[in-house]
């Protein structure tokens, strides 16, 4: 599939506390070595779910060890209690909540980065040597056109499309856009297996995890038949269910935990498509593990 980039504008992630980045060699700070980084991630969370499934698709397990929080951050700031330390000790005086993802150094005691797709892009240019190649050459700014086309078409349009404090207009707007942008990719994909390869590249991590963040958490507040809408797109729905069956994929996809974020952050209403659900999940992503991440605390 090819991918037209669009034009850049503000995303709706929240801007990273930390931004520090893996280099090639001892002169940059931080390099590759194994077992120096930790990752620390809530999977529930969709920058988390990105780089879990990344981690996972570069068999990183032992060369990066992965922390796994709760679901819902326990601190009153909307943070992570259990980050605390790692935050204090980064940043003199920090004030902010301390969120996940995180990748800390253990030689230092101190968070290299809390920007996801920073993460996600170091982990594979910097521990993925001989492993899958989430980034071939040349496609940067195929995957950086989805990435935009996932955060703009899908995930920011499909919160104004259901959000109850706006205008109408607005919110068949943003739905139109959103029908629009999953139109696209439904063409693309057409009869390939994979999003702008013959394999599994960073694009297809980024609109796997915003069509699970569409049915498991948006979908709630849009009513029935935008649902039906945004079902009608087979060959989208289906790369979704081949993509839930990889090991890789399925096994970070903790539904109860996706639930539980979303009931303790969401103060929008329900809608009636929170009955109309467009695939099973669960029973998609046992077709290919059945292991769940196990929470662990630092």
């Amino acid at each position: 599939m090819s991918v037209t980039p669009l034009a850049a504008h503000l995303s709706a992630r929240p801007a990273p506390a930390f931004r520090g980045r893996i280099g090639r060699d001892a002169r940059s700070g931080h390099y590759a070595v194994p077992r120096r980084y930790r990752l620390h991630l809530a999977a529930a969370d969709p920058d988390c779910l990105r780089i879990a499934v990344t981690h996972s698709l570069l068999g990183l397990d032992r060369a990066c060890p992965v922390t796994f929080l709760p679901a819902v951050p326990d601190s009153p700031d909307g943070g992570h209690s259990v980050l605390r330390p790692l935050y204090d000790a980064s940043a003199h005086r920090y004030t902010g909540p301390a969120l996940a993802p995180v990748l800390s150094d253990d030689w230092s005691g101190r968070i290299v980065s809390s920007h996801g797709p920073d993460i996600a892009r170091d982990l594979a240019r910097r521990f993925g040597g001989g492993r899958a190649t989430l980034y071939p050459c040349g496609a940067e700014s195929q995957i950086e056109a989805v990435e935009r086309m996932c955060a703009q078409g899908i995930e920011e349009a499909a919160q104004r499309a259901g959000a109850a404090d706006t205008e109408e207009a607005e919110r068949a707007a943003a739905l139109d856009t959103l029908l629009t942008t999953l139109g696209v990719l439904e063409r693309g994909l057409g009869a390939h297996e994979h999003l702008i390869s013959d394999q599994i590249t960073a694009a297809d991590v980024e609109l796997w995890v915003a069509l699970v963040q569409l049915d498991t958490v948006h979908r709630y507040h849009l009513d029935a038949a935008a649902v039906h809408r945004i079902a009608d797109h087979p060959a989208l729905w289906a790369y979704a269910r081949r993509m839930a069956a990889h090991p890789a994929f399925g096994a970070h996809l903790d539904l109860d935990a996706i639930a539980r974020r979303h009931h303790a952050r969401c103060q929008g209403l329900e809608a009636a498509g929170a009955a109309v659900q467009i695939l099973d999940w669960e029973t998609h992503a046992s077709d290919g593990t059945t292991v769940r991440p196990q929470v662990r605390r630092p």
